[in-house]
C-alpha cells in the first residue's frame, strides 16, 4: 500500500525518539512528591498526552499549575542521556525535503526542545502544547501543524505510536502510519501499521511525496 502526501507529521516520544524511561522515572517521582498512591497513579495512561490533563485527572484545581512546573523541570533535568533516537528516524528525516514536516507532540516546548535537541533532530516546524488549548485525541494540534506549513489536511500523513495520537489524526481528516514500538497492533487504527520507521521509505517526486513500507515506496 502507498499513501501520497504534501506534509508528514511526526509525534515524537515514541515516534522519533523514545524517553520512556526518562518519563516514568520522573512522573512516578512526581507521584510520591505529590502524595498519590502506587494505585491511583498506575491507573493514569501517561503516554501521548499533556501533562497538564494527566495532571487534572490526579489533582485538585488550586495545585496543578505548581505541579505542572515540577514535572517540567524533573524532566527536563533528566533529557541527558534520557533520550535516543528510534530506528530510522534519522534516515527518513534527512531524507525530507524542508517544509514538508513537522513534529507534533503533546509535551509543553521547553520539554519538547530539549528532547529534539538531545536526539539532534533540528524540527523546521514544532506544534506543542503550549501551542493549543486541546491536545491530542483533539485534532487541534495536528490541524495547527498542517497550517503552518500550508498543507491541506487531507494530504498530510501522520506518524504516531499512541491510540490517542492516531485519534487525533483521523478526526483532522488525516491519513496515519502506526508504529508498535508502545502499543501492540492491535490497539492502533491506521491505514498502515509498521514496527518503527526503519520500514518506512518516502519517494520525493513533483507532485509531492510518497510513503511505502520495507524500503519500497
Amino acid at each position: 500500500m502507498k499513501l501520497h502526501a504534501d506534509a508528514l507529521l511526526f509525534d515524537n516520544d515514541g515516534t522519533l525518539v523514545s524517553s520512556m524511561d526518562s518519563v516514568h522515572r520522573c512522573w512516578t517521582r512526581w507521584a510520591r512528591e505529590h502524595g498519590i498512591t502506587e494505585e491511583r497513579f498506575a491507573a493514569v495512561e501517561l503516554h501521548g498526552r499533556p501533562a497538564a490533563e494527566i495532571i487534572a485527572e490526579l489533582l485538585p484545581a488550586e495545585r496543578r499549575a505548581a505541579a505542572l512546573t515540577r514535572i517540567e523541570a524533573l524532566e527536563v533535568e533528566d533529557v541527558a542521556g534520557g533520550v535516543v533516537l528510534l530506528p530510522g528516524t534519522e534516515e527518513l528525516l534527512s531524507a525530507l525535503p524542508a517544509g514538508r514536516w513537522a513534529v507534533v507532540t503533546s509535551a509543553t516546548r521547553p520539554l519538547a526542545e530539549a528532547r529534539l535537541r538531545e536526539a539532534g533532530i533540528g524540527a523546521p516546524v514544532l506544534v506543542a502544547a503550549d501551542d493549543v488549548t486541546r491536545g491530542k485525541p483533539d485534532p487541534e494540534p495536528y490541524l495547527l501543524a498542517a497550517g503552518r506549513l500550508g498543507a491541506d489536511p487531507a494530504r498530510c500523513v501522520v506518524f504516531e505510536d499512541a491510540p490517542a495520537g492516531l485519534a487525533a489524526a483521523r478526526a483532522a481528516g488525516m491519513r496515519t502510519v502506526a508504529l508498535t514500538t508502545t502499543h501492540p497492533a492491535g490497539e492502533l487504527r491506521a491505514d498502515l501499521v509498521v514496527p518503527d520507521l526503519s520500514a518506512v521509505s518516502v519517494q520525493v517526486g513533483a507532485d509531492g511525496l510518497t510513503i511505502g513500507t520495507d524500503g519500497r515506496p
